[in-house]
C-alpha cells in the first residue's frame, strides 16, 4: 500500500519533439481543404505527411471522436492505449498519437491546443481523453435495451465504409478507440467510474495537429453534443465540427523526416 508508484513509460525517454519546426512552419499555412461534419454523423478527410490539420469547433459546445489511419495501410491505425500509457490520459500541445503494433510510430503530432488553458479540474476531469472507447449501439443495447444507430461507433462505421467503398462489417473491423477531441472526462475519485461533464468548447476552438505520416482521418460529431447530460439519443443539442487541412512550404520543415516504423525485429523469441 505504502509502495512508491513508478513512471512505466517515461516520455524523457522518447525521440524529442520537433514542435519547434513545426511552430515555424506554421508561418506560412495555406487551406487546401474544408470538411464539415454534420451532427450525430461523421466524415473522412486525407492529410499528406508535412500537412496540418485542425478541428474546430464552429457553432456551438460539442465534441469529436476521432479515428487516424495509415492512408495507405488501413491496418496500422491509431493506438489510444499505448498512447495513454506514454502521454497521460488526456493529450495537447506536443503530444503524439501512436499507431498499432507492430508499426508504433507517432501518426500526429498536436501542434495547438486553444483548450490548454483548462488543466485538471477538481473533479480530475480534463480535455482530450485518451481513456475512452467511443459510444456504440452495443452498449447502449446492453444498458438501456434502444438500438440507436447514429452514435459514433456506427457513425465512423459508415463514414469509412463510404470511402473505401467496402462493407459495413468489414469497415467495423478496422473502427478504433478514439481520441475524444473537447470532451471533458476523468475517474471518478471514489468509484474510479471514467465520468464525462459538459465540454468548455467554444465556436473558434481548434486542435491542430501535423501530419508524420499519409493520413486518413474520420471525424464523427457526437450525438452528446458537449456530452453534459447523455449520448446515444437525439435529444442533446448537437453541431457540425469543421476539418481543415493546411500545406506549408517544404523548406520550412527542413530538418523533419517522416517517422520509420519500429526497429523491433518481430522474433518474439521464436
Amino acid at each position: 500500500m505504502n509502495a512508491k508508484p513508478i513512471i512505466c513509460y517515461p516520455k524523457e525517454k522518447l525521440k524529442p519533439s520537433n514542435l519547434k519546426i513545426y511552430q515555424e512552419a506554421k508561418k506560412n499555412l495555406k487551406v487546401i481543404n474544408e470538411v464539415i461534419i454534420p451532427p450525430r454523423d461523421a466524415k473522412c478527410f486525407q492529410v499528406k505527411a508535412g500537412q496540418f490539420f485542425r478541428i474546430e469547433n464552429i457553432e456551438g459546445p460539442q465534441v469529436g471522436d476521432l479515428n487516424l489511419f495509415n492512408s495507405d495501410n488501413l491496418d496500422e491505425k491509431f493506438y489510444s492505449g499505448k498512447t495513454r500509457a506514454l502521454h497521460g490520459t488526456h493529450i495537447s500541445t506536443g503530444d503524439q498519437m501512436w499507431s498499432s503494433f507492430p508499426y508504433l510510430r507517432p501518426l500526429a503530432t498536436i501542434t495547438k491546443d486553444t483548450l490548454d488553458w483548462y488543466g485538471i479540474d477538481d473533479d480530475g476531469g480534463s480535455v482530450h481523453d485518451v481513456i475512452g472507447t467511443r459510444c456504440d449501439p452495443y452498449t447502449e443495447k446492453l444498458l438501456a435495451g434502444n438500438d440507436y444507430h447514429y452514435c459514433c461507433h456506427s457513425n465512423l462505421i459508415r463514414a469509412l465504409a463510404k470511402e473505401k467503398n467496402i462493407k459495413t462489417n468489414e469497415s467495423e473491423k478496422y473502427i478504433h478507440d478514439v481520441l475524444n477531441v473537447f470532451m471533458c472526462t476523468g475517474f471518478t475519485k471514489d468509484t474510479h467510474q471514467y465520468f464525462m461533464k459538459a465540454s468548455p468548447t467554444k465556436p473558434g476552438d481548434h486542435l491542430e495537429f501535423f501530419a508524420e505520416i499519409n493520413l486518413l482521418g474520420v471525424l464523427s460529431s457526437c450525438p452528446g453534443g458537449d456530452c453534459g447530460s447523455e449520448h446515444s439519443s437525439d435529444k442533446a443539442k448537437c453541431y457540425p465540427l469543421k476539418v481543415t487541412t493546411f500545406s506549408t512550404d517544404k523548406t520550412n520543415l527542413k530538418g523533419w523526416s517522416s517517422p520509420e516504423v519500429s526497429a523491433y525485429n518481430r522474433k518474439h523469441g521464436l
